[in-house]
C-alpha cells in the first residue's frame, strides 16, 4: 500500500504518453514528459521526488501564466487581484522549487505542458464575466488537486528538503483555495 501514492503519477504519465502518441502534433514533445523522461534516467533520485517536483512545477507555471491572463481578461477587480496573487506567490514557489531541483539534479519542465498550453490558449479567447466565472471555477478545482499533491508530499515524501518545501507551501495554497471559493461564489451571481 505504501507504493500506492506513486500509482496516480504513473497512471497520469501513461495517459499523457498515450494521448501524445495519438496526437497529430507528434513532432512537438510535451515538456513535462521530457522532464519526466530525463528524470527517469537518473537513478540517484527517488522517482517519487522527481514526479512530485515535475507536477508541482507544471502546475505552478500554469498558475503564473493564467494569473497574468486573469489580470488582462478578467472584468472583476477581485479576479484581477487574485491573478496578481497567483503570479506573485507561484513565481516565488516556482523559484524555490527550481533551486531545489537544481541542487538535486532534477530536470523540471521549462514550458507549459500540452494540456496546460491548450487550456491557456482556449482561455485567451475568453473575456469579461465569462472569463471570470471559468477562471475562478478552475482555480477552486486546481487548488483542491494541488493541495492534495502537496499535503501528500508533506506527509509521505522521503526527501527531507522536498517534504519541508511541500509543508511550507501547502498553507499558502490553502489560502488561495479559500480566496478562490469566495471569489467564485461572487462572480457566479
Amino acid at each position: 500500500m505504501k507504493n500506492s501514492k506513486y500509482l496516480l503519477p504513473i497512471i497520469t504519465a501513461g495517459v499523457l504518453v498515450f494521448q501524445s502518441c495519438g496526437n497529430s502534433n507528434s513532432g512537438k514533445t510535451d515538456s513535462t514528459e521530457q522532464a519526466s523522461q530525463v528524470n527517469e534516467q537518473k537513478d540517484s533520485v527517488d522517482n517519487g521526488v522527481s514526479d512530485f517536483m515535475v507536477k508541482a512545477a507544471a502546475g505552478g507555471m500554469a498558475e503564473v501564466e493564467l494569473g497574468k491572463l486573469a489580470q488582462e481578461n478578467g472584468v472583476s477587480q477581485r479576479v484581477k487581484d487574485y491573478g496578481a496573487m497567483m503570479v506573485k506567490d507561484h513565481t516565488k514557489a516556482n523559484d524555490e522549487l527550481k533551486a531545489l531541483a537544481s541542487a538535486k539534479n532534477i530536470t523540471l519542465p521549462a514550458t507549459l505542458d500540452d494540456q496546460h498550453q491548450k487550456h491557456f490558449e482556449e482561455m485567451k479567447k475568453m473575456k469579461g464575466a465569462d472569463f471570470d466565472k471559468h477562471y475562478m471555477d478552475m482555480m477552486v478545482n486546481d487548488h483542491v488537486e494541488t493541495i492534495n499533491l502537496f499535503d501528500d508530499a508533506a506527509k509521505n515524501e522521503t526527501d527531507a528538503e522536498i517534504k519541508a518545501f511541500a509543508a511550507k507551501t501547502a498553507p499558502v495554497l490553502k489560502i488561495h483555495l479559500d480566496s478562490a471559493k469566495k471569489i467564485n461564489e461572487a462572480v457566479k451571481k
